[in-house]
């Protein structure tokens, strides 16, 4: 039987509590959830959630990923439902968590013999699921949320943030981020509402640090005319930061996450460049390209798209997409944009 070995808490244990939950939740006392209202949740829900809890990307051959169950993690709980929450928490327990440490593999192919052939994690993914679980575990008074969700937080810490060049840096995952003095990073995998959450359980001294060295980072990944992030980048030395060599230097669809988690967040003091490109954009009655390259300025000859719009909305206080569109990614962002 598999341990969790940063915790010593039994995987099985924990996910038959999970589904037991499941089994129960039809009679969860009324006031201990709100009712699902939300027609966005609901569209999002019986669109992208598999029965039994699987959040599929329709968008990517039908693959599972741990950011996609992080999404329906928190998007259930936003809406109060404790039942879609319970099968979501017990499929990703069941099917991404790890053997050897509280974190889960990032990719899940049901068309693969091993469907989870890759053990590497995502760090945005691990960070929105603990943020979920501690959220939930106090909402509906559930004691093994709470408790993995401090789990995976205490494996982020060890695992997925080095020291270098001076910061604490969060990686994107624990492997493959790292060559000598050169690191790897993604702004977007900063997430800073649940940094800010683990802050009140955890305590400033815990992750005050890794908050103001990412902090100080995004302020560092400004880049070309426009001044914008790119969807990766690479720290060599101190204050030393320049997009990733490998990767198309574009702000686009891993970045546009970039300016979504601050204004969530309150803040958009680290995002001005952003927000002037989009008003200039607006001003000039030109659509906003669904990517710009940093370095060259070459844009997309294609708008953005409605999740993108509605981060655009977020961060300038303008009116978002009323509907939800049919594009997974698309559909998550606008989903994420509407957090409150």
């Amino acid at each position: 039987m598999n341990l969790l070995l940063d915790t010593g808490i039994n995987r099985r244990n924990f996910t038959l509590g999970l589904m037991l939950a499941m089994t129960a939740a039809c009679n969860t006392d009324a006031q201990s959830r709100s009712p699902v209202r939300d027609p966005f949740w609901r569209v999002w829900r019986d669109t992208y959630v598999k029965p039994d809890g699987r959040i599929v990307d329709t968008g990517n051959n039908g693959v599972s990923h741990s950011e996609g169950q992080s999404y329906g993690l928190l998007f259930a709980y936003q809406a109060g439902d404790a039942d879609a929450f319970a099968k979501i928490a017990a499929w990703t327990q069941t099917h991404l968590s790890r053997a050897d440490m509280a974190l889960h593999v990032w990719r899940y192919d049901p068309s693969s013999p091993n469907p989870v052939a890759d053990q590497n994690n995502a760090t945005d993914g691990d960070l929105v699921i603990a943020w979920a679980l501690g959220m939930a575990g106090q909402r509906w008074n559930r004691g093994d949320y709470t408790a993995r969700a401090a789990q995976i937080r205490s494996a982020i810490r060890s695992h997925c943030v080095i020291e270098r060049h001076g910061r604490r840096l969060l990686l994107p995952g624990i492997q493959g981020f790292v060559n000598g003095d050169e690191v790897t990073l993604n702004p977007s995998y900063f997430a800073w509402p649940a940094l800010d959450a683990f802050v009140r359980l955890d305590g400033q001294q815990v992750w005050g640090p890794i908050i103001s060295d990412s902090e100080a980072i995004t302020r560092l990944a400004r880049f070309g005319t426009h001044r914008l992030p790119s969807d990766w980048i690479v720290i060599n030395g101190a204050n030393q930061v320049a997009p990733a060599r490998d990767k198309p230097p574009r702000f686009g669809y891993d970045a546009i996450r970039v300016p979504l988690y601050a204004a969530v967040s309150g803040r958009q003091s680290l995002v001005p460049d952003i927000a002037a490109y989009w008003r200039a954009c607006l001003a000039a009655n030109k659509p906003i390209p669904g990517w710009i390259d940093v370095v060259t300025g070459e844009e997309a000859n294609y708008a953005i798209t409605a999740g993108a719009a509605a981060v655009v909305g977020r961060l300038l206080g303008s009116a978002q997409p009323s509907q939800l569109t049919s594009d997974y990614y698309a559909a998550s962002l606008q989903m994420l944009a509407r957090y409150q």
